[in-house]
């Protein structure tokens, strides 16, 4: 049917693409590789395009979507020409393992835009485009957008880490619903850690543990929530481990979502800390004013309310805590409203804000009388204890504005972090628990802090 010996530039065709396909074989996985590209046979070569022969349109479509881009970079490098890549579908030259593969990994019925999504639990609601970008989580953003892009590839695994509801599982299930709608047919699969710790125990007291690891390891997109929930859990850290490389072997995109870094984590396996730490890891601070503010306006244009812009001014700059608990305020403040029928005004708003004390910050003034108190007692500048530099000489007295931040002024980690300089919320616990620690054996330690709270009163 395809005629392979036809020559451009005095080569045979099958030449030139042999040559092409060792090339990409030493820019993918050996896993890659076998799975996609030993399926595909070349069906003609033009000097204005290149015809593949596949199996099935599950191939077609992972070529297109994962590797077209490298295939046409490839045909450049070897022919000095831009080919456009086109595909014929030959049912004939079906394999086995293609019939497999496209068996376990379509849907019952071709899906189409919108429809809600086989195969996983992804929230529909959490989209790419509804996700609000600042300082704090831009970089997370861009890594989401590379994977859509060019999903197990770029960024494989995504380790997503930040303190809890700062948008990690909206850009996880973001990522999951943007490259269905792009892929057509992608098969996801969306856990929180413990729900996968908790279908491997059941499989096996039910002695299912095939379709167990059919579910989780048959899929093109793997998704973990809060994967520092498996930390001690030795079998299951154990099946994750093997999830984990089939998945990767085969080219399928992981992304995992944790409230700190994996050598942060304690009772981890190695072997398994490695595999987080080899593909991107990107944090998720805490939203900005001005990231908290986009977000309250966000959330009144999706739920079709307004509010004067001075009132969302005021949430900005009271709730700092998390997203999470800036869009729960902004709702209970709508619904308190309406059912009191108030008029939206500043006073009605602050008398709201008013009622709940712990979403309050501190006053400045009282910050920077703390903050002033200790840089008097350690003889330091403000920009030595809030500043970036690591030096003996100001982290010690940084860690025990954290403790006392934490411990007297009753402060959540988050504000502490934001008050000096925006440390992420593990770095701030870990100056936390080194006090604590040394309190208990160092006397001269024990003795400063004492020293330092008296200085404050």
């Amino acid at each position: 049917m395809y005629k392979l010996s036809t020559k451009i530039f005095g080569v045979e065709n099958n030449t030139l693409w042999n040559k092409a396909l060792k090339l990409i074989k030493e820019q993918v996985t050996s896993g890659n590789f076998r799975t996609w590209f030993s399926q595909a046979s070349l069906g003609s070569l033009t000097e204005k395009s290149l015809t593949l022969v596949v199996p099935s349109a599950f191939i077609k479509q992972q070529l297109a979507l994962r590797y077209e881009k490298l295939i046409q970079a490839t045909l450049q490098e070897v022919m000095g020409k831009d080919l456009t890549i086109h595909y014929e579908i030959d049912s004939a030259k079906s394999s086995k393992k293609a019939a497999r593969i496209e068996e376990e990994s379509l849907p019952l019925e071709m899906p189409t835009a919108n429809r809600p999504i086989p195969h996983s639990n992804l929230n529909q609601k959490y989209t790419i485009e509804n996700f609000v970008v600042g300082l704090t989580n831009n970089l997370a953003f861009a890594a989401a957008q590379a994977v859509i892009q060019n999903p197990g590839v770029a960024y494989n695994p995504l380790f997503i880490y930040g303190p809890s509801g700062v948008g990690k599982t909206h850009l996880m299930h973001a990522i999951g619903n943007s490259l269905y709608q792009k892929g057509g047919f992608l098969k996801s699969v969306y856990a929180p850690s413990e729900r996968f710790m908790v279908d491997f125990v059941d499989s096996i007291r039910t002695k299912r543990t095939g379709e167990f690891r059919a579910r989780y390891r048959n899929c093109d997109l793997l998704l973990i929530d809060d994967i520092q929930f498996i930390s001690g859990k030795d079998s299951t850290q154990e099946e994750f481990f093997h999830t984990f490389n089939e998945l990767y072997s085969k080219g399928a995109q992981i992304v995992l979502t944790s409230d700190r870094t994996p050598n942060e984590m304690q009772k981890i396996e190695s072997r398994l800390m490695s595999r987080f730490q080899g593909g991107l890891m990107v944090d998720i601070q805490l939203p900005d004013f001005d990231t908290r503010l986009a977000i309250l306006q966000a959330k009144l244009q999706e739920s079709g309310e307004t509010l004067p812009e001075n009132c969302l001014s005021l949430i900005a700059e009271s709730i700092v805590s998390n997203t999470r608990e800036l869009e729960g305020t902004l709702v209970q403040i709508l619904s308190r409203l309406k059912l009191t029928g108030q008029e939206v005004t500043l006073d009605s708003v602050k008398h709201f804000l008013g009622k709940q004390p712990s979403t309050q910050p501190t006053g400045l003034f009282d910050q920077k009388k703390v903050l002033n108190g200790i840089n008097q007692f350690f003889s330091l500048h403000m920009s030595d204890l809030v500043g970036p530099r690591r030096q003996k000489e100001f982290v010690l007295p940084r860690q025990i504005t954290m403790f006392i931040l934490y411990n007297d002024y009753k402060l959540p980690m988050e504000r502490i972090g934001q008050i000096l300089g925006g440390r992420d919320h593990t770095t701030v616990l870990h100056g936390i628990e080194k006090i604590k620690e040394a309190i208990k054996r160092d006397r001269d330690i024990q003795r400063m802090v004492i020293e330092v709270k008296q200085s404050l009163t």
